[in-house]
């Protein structure tokens, strides 16, 4: 078995484009994979297409001298968009090696230790901030206006069964609620990262409206990705220390400026989504940095996000797939949280354009709070290219 072919789709998802790589070979097997090509990973795409050329003729399920090749001939620039460009390669090799052998994925990892997959309901209330001309004519969602509208929010995801739910900071400030975002921002003024006392009691708000609605039982995680400096994090976890956050997930590129918040509070600390590979996640083991390493599968590919998971077993550290794009994606992370034994919880997308399942064979299955793990062979779900044509981003 040869691959012979390379395609890559893309398909309008509302406020962002799912991205897919799709190997053929001479056998007629097909593997598929997830990626995401977004503002700060532009022409990834381009990158696995290159990539991708290099590995025509070879036999795909050998999965890992495919991958250890890729990795050899990108040692120069390690990480980042080269390191996500392979591991899509990767994941679509792995998906055609299950399929030829008739079993899912996680069956080649010593197969799953758990058949129901612990999510949490992800980005609650922030894309609907975020893109209010979607949510409310579209998906038919009730306006976002005032806290008490996040408080709604917070009693639905309770009564939907889930067991925690995750917010971004969210500022009620004008006509319209906004979404703070100085990680990502290109406003200058943002570039500080300084953590502003009216800034610090929004979140709070925020968190105290939340909390409200979901009850004492429910777990609350607040995500406020690179937005602040390590001493701004350090006051914010500590203030955040009465509403018992599952975790306070927040990125810096320093381990030991981590570690000093994950040492001034009480509040758990959940981070590293953002890292490629055992050697970027190592130093923030060695400084106890984190209570949950966050990996996510798509970006890092299955045989190295098992490895970065064992890792993170050694340091007693749990893991959490990052999780926020299509249903693939889903299924994908899904395998690594099934096969490790120290798994925390998944992130789970939950509002969505209503076309979303069209452009998948199978969507996953949530119930209470959890979701059903396939045993259908490869991720346990295809990708419908009609649909994708259907929905061509342009």
């Amino acid at each position: 078995m040869r691959i012979a072919k390379v395609e890559d789709f893309e398909a309008d998802a509302g406020w962002r484009t799912f991205c897919f790589l799709k190997l053929t070979t001479d056998e007629g097997l097909i593997g598929w994979s997830e990626y995401k090509e977004n503002y700060w990973s532009p022409g990834l795409g381009q990158v696995i297409r290159k990539m991708a050329q290099s590995v025509v003729g070879e036999d795909p399920r050998d999965v890992s001298r495919v991958s250890a090749k890729l990795f050899a001939m990108t040692r120069m620039t390690a990480g980042g968009q080269s390191h996500q460009a392979i591991a899509a390669i990767e994941n679509a090799c792995l998906d055609i090696k299950a399929k030829a052998l008739g079993v899912p994925v996680y069956e080649l990892f010593g197969g799953a230790i758990r058949k129901r997959i612990p999510v949490y309901w992800s980005h609650c209330g922030t894309f609907q901030a975020q893109f209010p001309d979607i949510f409310e004519k579209v998906l038919r969602e009730p306006p976002l206006r005032t806290l008490d509208d996040l408080k709604r929010l917070a009693e639905t995801a309770k009564k939907r069964g889930f067991k925690a739910l995750k917010t971004n900071p969210i500022l009620f400030d004008g006509e319209r609620p906004r979404m703070l975002y100085p990680g990502f921002s290109r406003n200058p003024t943002e570039f500080t990262h300084n953590l502003e006392p009216r800034v610090c009691r929004a979140i709070l708000e925020q968190l105290e409206a939340f909390r409200d609605g979901m009850g004492e039982d429910m777990g609350l995680l607040l995500d406020v990705n690179f937005s602040f400096k390590t001493e701004g994090l350090m006051r914010l976890a500590k203030a955040a220390e009465p509403y018992r956050l599952m975790w306070l997930e927040a990125d810096l590129h320093e381990p030991r400026g981590l570690a000093r918040v994950r040492g001034s509070t009480s509040t758990p600390i959940g981070s590293l989504e953002s890292l490629h590979g055992r050697r970027d996640y190592k130093p923030y083991f060695e400084n106890y940095a984190v209570d949950v390493a966050i990996i996510d599968v798509p970006w890092n590919g299955m045989l190295e996000s098992y490895r970065i998971a064992a890792l993170a077993d050694a340091y007693e550290v749990n893991v959490a797939p990052h999780n926020f794009c299509g249903h693939l994606y889903t299924f994908i992370n899904a395998h690594l949280a099934a096969a490790v034994p120290n798994l925390r919880i998944m992130e789970f997308e939950v509002q969505d354009v209503p076309w979303k399942d069209e452009f998948y064979t199978r969507a996953p299955v949530v119930e209470n709070g959890e979701m059903v793990l396939s045993d259908a062979p490869g991720w346990g779900t295809d990708v419908n290219e009609e649909a994708l044509r259907a929905h061509a981003k342009h």
